[in-house]
Order: structure tokens, then sequence, then C-alpha cells
């Protein structure tokens, strides 16, 4: 399973995470992107404008792989050569991002992500698949899931979560709006 390492040299970050677009974005998420130094997205991207309609400051983007963005010749699958996982260190500690589709067992989905990645010291680990969105922070690494930001499966409208990263305190709030305007 490839895992790309990325270093953001920076005291403080604002990350904008999303996922599960499955080829379509809702507006209101590219506007918050704006806002935001970065944006992650957790996979199931199903086409690479979604990523292009996305305009954070730096206009640094990572993405990882989900099991809808597979390399097969499906028209509307142009999802490019994502890595599996991604690592990128922050002020005050590291960030693992995959999509999560690899964890089966999904009752015991934090308990598995916080023992897969324990040996990498990381401080929260985000993953996508379930289009639920989740904010675990009783104990580290952090399990975040931002829900999914199109229109497929949305449970209650289309979400993400945004990061705030500085050396000393991390801060995640949580975004959900009405399904389409």
């Amino acid at each position: 399973m490839t895992l790309r390492r990325i270093t953001i040299d920076s005291d403080h970050i604002k990350i904008i995470i999303l996922g599960d677009t499955h080829g379509y974005i809702d507006d209101r998420i590219t506007e918050l992107s704006a806002a935001c130094d970065v944006a992650v997205h957790t996979g199931d991207i199903m086409d690479l404008q979604v990523l292009q309609l996305l305009q954070p400051r730096s206009g640094q983007i990572y993405a990882v792989k989900g099991n809808n963005d597979a390399n097969g010749n499906n028209g509307n699958n142009r999802s490019g050569n994502l890595p599996e996982r991604c690592l990128l260190s922050l002020p005050g500690g590291s960030l693992c991002i995959e999509h999560g589709h690899r964890i089966w067992d999904t009752k015991n989905y934090h308990y598995r992500l916080r023992r897969k990645y324990q040996h990498m010291e990381v401080r929260a680990i985000v993953f996508g698949h379930t289009h639920k969105m989740v904010c675990d922070q009783e104990m580290q690494p952090w399990v975040l899931n931002p829900g999914a930001a199109g229109r497929v499966r949305t449970y209650g409208g289309p979400s993400c979560l945004v990061l705030t990263a500085k050396k000393r305190r991390w801060q995640v709030e949580s975004f959900r709006f009405k399904p389409d305007r």
C-alpha cells in the first residue's frame, strides 16, 4: 500500500477535510475551501474536476484513492494516480489520510485504525468510505471522518471538517449543509 509523506512548514495552518464526492462537490464546500490554506480529500473522488474546484489559499490539495477511484477504463472515473495513504507533517503533529475501505470490521473502525497507525505516532487519522461524519477525539490518535461532500449518501446534507493545526493545539470544526439549496 503506497504512502505519500509530505511536510508542511508552517506555525499555523487551516485545512479543509472532505471526502466521498463521487464526481460532484457541493458549492458551499468549495466556497469554504477558499478560506482554508490546504485541502485534503479522503477518496472516492471519481473525477479530478472535483479537485480542480477546490481553491485553498496555498493551492495545495492532497488526496488519496478510494475504492471507487480504481484504475479502470470507466470514462467517468478519472481519478489519476493517487496514493492509497498520505501522511502530512503539520504544526504539532502528523495527520494520516486513507479512504478506509480496507478496514473490513466496521463495528471496530476506530480501534483498528488506531492500532494500524500506533507505530507512526500520528495525532489524527482521517478516513472516508462510510459517508458518516465522525469526530472521535476521546484519545489519540483522533479518528475523523468528514462525511460525504457530494450528493451520494450524505446522511442529512453534504459535510466536511476544518482542522486548525498549531504547534500546541489542534481544533476540529464540523460543517453540515442542508441538502441541495
